[in-house]
This record gives C-alpha cells, structure tokens and sequence, in this order.
C-alpha cells in the first residue's frame, strides 16, 4: 500500500508540473499583457519600464524557471488587476471556493445516492422514469444557463434569495451572531444549489447503474430467502458493495465541480478562487491566472488521492 501511494504522490506531482508549465506558457502566449489595460493612461515607454522591471521582457523558459523557483519558496507574484500579493488573493478566495465546492459536494453524493439507489430498487417504475427524465435535463444544461435562470428566477422574478456577493454588503456587519449565519446562508443557496443540481444528476445515475448490477447478486437473494426485510436488502447490504464504485466517481466529481464554479462564481459575483481566476483572465493578471491554475490542479489531484486512499480502505482487493 506504502508504494502504491507512493507512486500516486509522484504521479500527482507531475500533473501539476504538466498543468502548471501549459497553463503559464499559454497565457503568455495570448495577446496583451498585465499592463494592455493601462494603455489609455500611461505611455508605452513606462509600460516598457514595467514590463522590464517585473521581467515580462525575458524569454519564457527564463520566466518559467525564475516563477516555479519562486514558487516553490511560496511566492506567487504581484497581482496587478487585485493591487495585491497573490498569496493574498488566493487566501481569500480559496476558502469560499471550498466552501461552496464542499457543500455542493456532499449534497450532490446525498441526493443523487438516494435517488440512484431509489431508482434501481423501483427500476421501471414511475418514480425511475420521472426522475430520470429530471436529471436528464439538469445535466444537458450548462453549468452558466442553469446559474442564469436560477438567478432570475430566485432574485428577480421571485425575489426571494440575493441576487449575488457572499454577504449583504450594508447591513451584514450591523447584524448579530444569528442574523448574520443566516445572511451569509442565504447567499450561499443559489450557487450551491445550481452546482448541486449539476452534479447530483449524474452521481444519481452512476449509483442506479451500479445498484442494478448488485441486486441480481447470490448473496442479495440468499438474504431475501432468509426473510431479510426487503429494506434492509437495499440499503445494507445491496449498498455497501455498490459504494465501491461511487468513491472512484468522488475523484472525477471534484475536477468538474472547480470547472463548474468558474462559471457560478462569476454569475453570482461569490468571491471564490473561481471569479477571481475569471477576472484575471480578463485582464491578462500572468502570476494570478498560473496560480489560479496551479491551486486548482492541486485541489483536484488531493481530491483524486483521497479518493484512492478511501477506495483501499473499503476494498481490500484494491490493496493487493
């Protein structure tokens, strides 16, 4: 097990190595640079200072080796478009993204087991079709449209959720320990609610899928010959062989779900690692959008490892 986790670490390491040298290669590659937004308002002589003076003028592979030694040291740069340290930037970002990527999450792996496992043991019944239908169609939807109508829908055709920011921006301070709980939940329903709902429908499916091929199993009809009540059959022991497969989809959610709050941050203007990776792409931000990418590639590959390290733990064959 030592060296198959040893093997994973090296593996995960080069993925970001990979991710990290594409990322800041393309990003200096596409047209305009940190200081094209202050084009208007500065001469291109002192935006050649700049340039020269933060070593934007050097050629890529200096520039590449000189940021991945400062950020082995944990300096990520300046972010011009924030006026801040990146480190900073992500500081306050990383949290909230996580927060909400969290929540979506667990919520996501709870409805769509329930449902999925709810499928498979009413298969071809109405409730199987129906819901299947349902999921269906959240998951066809694109992460943005999904996040637009429930904007709409939520905040301005029934205004009954904020519209977006993670806390009302007057009165939030003003508020007391309770009443600002529920602000700051109140905020957070939209966008985890939209993730969920993308999610949830294809964990759901997954889980069906694998529940229908456990329930014709020798030892699933040997416990209803016993007399098992058919719950227990379901939710005991039909379930606990059919989880092994849903922990391998736990490590290919969490890249989806990143890539899905770019887009749902930005909608609902939470000020997570994926809004502010959007603003920076915007404004060609080099050292914040590599380090956008590099925490991102990181969070993916740990969310992959545990998955691994949980999957051994709960199936022994996998540690042979």
């Amino acid at each position: 097990m030592r060296r198959q986790l040893a093997a994973r670490l090296v593996q995960s390491l080069v993925v970001v190595f990979i991710v990290t040298t594409i990322s800041f290669i393309v990003i200096r590659l596409a047209p305009g640079d940190p200081f094209s937004y202050e084009s208007s308002r500065v001469t291109p002589e002192v935006r050649a200072h700049w340039r020269a003076q933060f070593g934007y003028d050097r050629p890529i592979p200096e520039q590449f080796v000189r940021y991945v030694a400062s950020a082995a040291h944990g300096q990520f740069g300046y972010s011009f478009s924030m006026h801040e340290p990146v480190s900073t930037a992500l500081a306050q970002g990383v949290p909230r993204t996580l927060l909400l990527t969290g929540i979506s999450l667990g919520l996501s792996f709870l409805l769509g087991l329930v449902i999925g496992v709810t499928q498979a043991a009413r298969r071809g019944s109405w409730f199987d079709r129906a819901s299947g239908a349902v999921l269906l169609l959240f998951y066809s939807l694109p992460d943005f449209w999904l996040a637009l109508m429930a904007l709409l829908a939520f905040a301005y055709w029934w205004p009954v959720l904020p519209a977006g920011g993670i806390v009302d921006p007057v009165l939030h301070e003003y508020m007391s320990g309770g009443a600002a709980a529920i602000d700051r939940l109140r905020h957070l329903i939209l966008p985890a609610l939209t993730l969920t709902l993308l999610t949830a429908a294809a964990v759901a499916r997954y889980q069906r899928t694998a529940m229908l091929e456990i329930l014709p199993s020798d030892y699933i009809r040997t416990a209803r010959a016993k007399g098992v009540p058919e719950r227990q059959v379901i939710w005991r022991h039909a379930l606990r062989t059919a989880l092994t497969p849903l922990i391998t989809l736990l490590g290919l959610t969490l890249p989806v779900l990143l890539g899905g709050a770019l887009f749902v941050e930005k909608v609902f203007s939470w000020p997570g690692m994926g809004m502010i990776a959007a603003d920076a792409i915007g404004s060609r931000d080099y050292d914040l959008v590599t380090a956008t990418v590099i925490v991102g590639s990181l969070l993916v590959v740990a969310g992959n490892l545990a998955a691994d390290l949980l999957q051994m733990a709960v199936d022994p064959r996998v540690r042979e």
